[in-house]
């Protein structure tokens, strides 16, 4: 997208961006905005809503695909060729990307969100069946046991760590920041627009946590199941009680051995819902709730069913919420 001298950001109406022919021949000419790539859309939302009225991101997951089994497609290859910057979680979540980073995009300033400042990490859970959630005492964020990290002490334990840093709002706003200072380090002449962008998404999202945790607030200490270990930051976040998983890699069938374990859990805790995911095979639910009085509940925490853009982090937020209310609170 072309950038213009009077930008919509500034004006705040189509009728003050009329100038008269002669105006805007004599208006400088503008660099095209900064080709930025960004693997999975709840982060394309986010870098959205940041590069608002300067430039349109590229999204490489698309639709209900899931970047755990995502094939490149030589269109990805295309556009991380031509880009300028490339937003991703990491090898944790993306690792179809850590190859064509370096064969396609070796020039590309890279922004791997789990190496930034500021971000809650916390270890992946192991096991089919967890430890009931602790409400938490020692450690971090919000008292819920989260720990603040700086990622680069921490690349021995790289592999164990919860990619789905988004599904915490806080590690949504240094999102946010991170990428509002790449993008204005990129390009300076657009900085203005970046900050203004992201001080009204930060804004946003403050606000949607607010909402999120007054929704949510009745679901404390009800136990349920999630396909896999997707949510934590979401759980943690607004002290939900998730007590297991189906499986450990979403693209992999679970044993019969922890399909049993899951299933004695759901028993021995009266589990009230067990969550598919709309990605993957529903008939595993089915399986683990046979036999229980466990209900059924999809969790959808990449956004696969809606469209790409800067609404999609918050409609996916309130669709989680949704779904645990209507599962949890029947």
């Amino acid at each position: 997208m072309r950038r213009f001298a009077l930008s919509s950001l500034l004006t705040g109406t189509l009728g003050a961006l009329a100038v008269t022919a002669s105006a805007t021949a004599a208006l400088p000419a503008w660099a095209e905005a900064p080709k930025v790539v960004v693997s999975i859309k709840p982060i394309h939302s986010l870098v959205a809503a940041v590069m608002h009225g300067v430039g349109e991101p590229v999204l490489l997951v698309r639709g209900g695909a899931s970047p755990h089994s995502y094939t490149m497609k030589p269109s990805d290859a295309k556009a991380l060729s031509s880009a300028d910057l490339v937003v991703w979680v990491g090898p944790e979540l993306e690792g179809f990307l850590e190859k064509p980073l370096k064969a396609n995009a070796p020039k590309a300033t890279r922004l791997t969100l789990m190496e930034q400042k500021g971000l809650t990490l916390l270890q992946t859970r192991e096991g089919g069946a967890w430890e009931p959630h602790d409400h938490g005492h020692e450690g971090g964020h919000d008292g819920h046991g989260h720990k603040d990290h700086d990622h680069k002490d921490h690349d021995d334990d790289h592999d164990e760590l919860n990619s789905h840093i988004w599904l915490d709002p806080a590690n949504a706003r240094a999102i946010v920041t991170a990428t509002a200072d790449a993008l204005a380090a990129r390009d300076p002449a657009d900085a203005e627009a970046y900050r203004t962008n992201a001080d009204r998404t930060l804004q946003a999202i403050d606000a949607l946590d607010a909402e999120l945790k007054a929704t949510l607030a009745p679901l404390k200490d009800k136990p349920f199941v999630v396909f896999h270990d997707a949510y934590q930051y979401f759980e943690a976040r607004y002290d939900l009680s998730a007590v297991g998983s189906i499986t450990v890699s979403p693209d992999r069938r679970p044993s019969a051995k922890r399909l049993s374990a899951i299933r004695a859990k759901i028993a021995g805790l009266n589990a009230a819902c067990v969550f598919a995911e709309p990605q993957f095979e529903p008939t595993l639910v089915r399986t683990v709730v046979e036999g229980t009085k466990a209900r059924t509940g999809v969790l959808d925490p990449e956004g696969a069913d809606l469209p790409e853009g800067e609404a999609l982090y918050p409609t996916l937020m309130r669709n989680l919420a949704a779904s645990l209310r209507g599962c949890l609170g029947a």
